[in-house]
């Protein structure tokens, strides 16, 4: 397969709207860098529609898609692949109508890792795209975490729309803040 993503952003991004597709009302991203053991960990964990072993079964094929827009369904193959590459792996667990955990490991000095990416301007674009979805971020070095909650800005902004552009600004500057004291020195390609 030669398709190759940029940066794990755009993976989780691919994911994510695999989630909101799935009719997902809450969907929770944990990024972990535990660098005592050399790993990166991003899980998404979503209460959408889940699936039967059946299309748990075939998920990994770039060939079944549950979508009826395209005939392929890249997301999972693609992030498998990339997890791969770089000395990690994919698991994926789902219940029918519980909903889907999808989870990747990377090894973080592997040569063939990919970049995080701009994980801020990801989530951003989400919450502005899905307003109404609770989006859960958590980030953590094993030292310390960073969290960033939908529900809980929601809260703060009163009648403001959490998709207002001044709020989606500040979102997205926020949550850069938190990648760069969570990851900055941890991940190499974060710059301080």
């Amino acid at each position: 397969m030669g398709l190759i993503m940029r940066d794990l952003s755009l993976h989780l991004m691919d994911i994510i709207q695999n989630s909101i597709k799935a009719k997902a009302s809450r969907i929770d991203i944990n990024i972990i860098a535990d660098v005592k053991k050399d790993k990166l960990v991003i899980e998404i964990k979503d209460n959408g529609a889940g699936m039967d072993e059946a299309i748990l079964g075939q998920v990994r094929n770039p060939f079944i898609t549950t979508r009826t827009t395209r005939k392929v369904g890249l997301g999972i193959p693609l992030l498998e692949a990339s997890a791969a590459r770089s000395g990690g792996e994919l698991v994926i667990e789902s219940q029918k109508s519980k909903g889907t955990l999808v989870k990747a490991n990377f090894k973080i000095s592997h040569i063939d890792r990919l970049p995080l990416g701009d994980i801020a301007e990801t989530t951003m674009s989400l919450i502005a795209a899905n307003a109404d979805v609770d989006i859960f971020l958590k980030l953590s070095n094993m030292n310390e975490s960073f969290s960033f909650s939908v529900p809980e800005v929601k809260e703060q902004l009163g009648d403001v729309p959490i998709d207002n552009g001044d709020v989606l600004i500040w979102i997205r500057d926020y949550i850069n803040e938190g990648v760069k004291i969570i990851f900055g020195g941890v991940l190499n390609e974060i710059l301080s």
